[in-house]
């Protein structure tokens, strides 16, 4: 039977770490406090949930992939890891904070994820999260949509899978859920693949494995070329394939009680 677990947790620690290291900021952001309990939501293989729990933190981290989760208990075993979703994750004790870093554009429906970080919260307790925005790997995504056409292969419904807000769209739908937003930027953020030639290839097959499994696997070759015709005047440079991160970037609180 096949595993409904899209994630390659051994290709992500191996080839991606970069999702962590380009984030690193964003706990510094956080300032995690000895004692604090913290959510770490879509911690994928654990990195920053352990800087998190270095702070003194109690942290829980949790994705919805048992894979990353598999993968994080055995990088880091005394952390707390557990599979959740976060449309319907529920919790017996509130959080000081809930951190989210490049997770929450694969959560559908967004509306759904943001009711239930509300309710993770103690009332003061902070949101601190950072995800695609609009217009995130908007170059990476057309060339591979452009190249599937130029191979006759239909890839639509397998390349556009992400939630990628604008700061107005975002900021109003936390609003509904009940947050008070304090800030929120857009930005780009030109993030270098690993493996050298092989970096933009490798990100296909680690985020959109369902689109290269519509490509007959004797033409990947064909499709990871036409892909890398279509952007290489954009994206390479030095040697290395750069992804047009465009993130979004938030923090905001749940109202105390009045």
């Amino acid at each position: 039977m096949k595993s409904t677990d899209p994630w390659d947790a051994k290709l992500y620690d191996a080839n991606h770490s970069f999702v962590n290291e380009m984030a690193r900021g964003l706990a510094e952001i956080l300032s995690p406090k000895p004692g604090e309990r913290i959510l770490d939501l879509g911690c994928g293989t654990g990195a920053l949930t352990q800087q998190i729990a270095d702070s003194g933190a109690i942290v829980v981290g949790v994705d919805a992939s048992a894979s990353m989760i598999a993968q994080a208990r055995k990088n880091y075993p005394r952390v707390d890891f557990r599979v959740a979703d976060a449309v319907s994750m529920a919790f017996a004790e509130p959080f000081d904070a809930v951190f989210s870093n490049a997770a929450l554009h694969w959560i559908k429906p967004p509306e759904a994820a943001a009711a239930r970080m509300f309710a993770a919260l103690k009332p003061g307790g902070r949101l601190v999260l950072e995800m695609g925005g609009k217009g995130n790997v908007s170059k990476v995504l057309g060339s591979a949509a452009d190249a599937s056409r130029s191979l006759g292969i239909d890839l639509t419904g397998t390349i556009e899978i992400n939630y990628f807000p604008s700061i107005g769209e975002y900021t109003g739908l936390l609003e509904s859920a009940g947050f008070a937003v304090n800030s929120a930027v857009l930005f780009d953020r030109p993030t270098p693949l690993s493996d050298g030639d092989a970096g933009l290839a490798n990100w296909i097959r680690m985020f959109r494995p369902a689109a290269l499994e519509a490509v007959p696997e004797n033409r990947r070759g064909e499709f990871f070329a036409a892909m890398e015709s279509q952007c290489k005047a954009d994206l390479f440079r030095g040697g290395v394939w750069h992804a047009d991160y465009r993130r979004l970037r938030v923090t905001a609180f749940r109202p105390s009680l009045r």
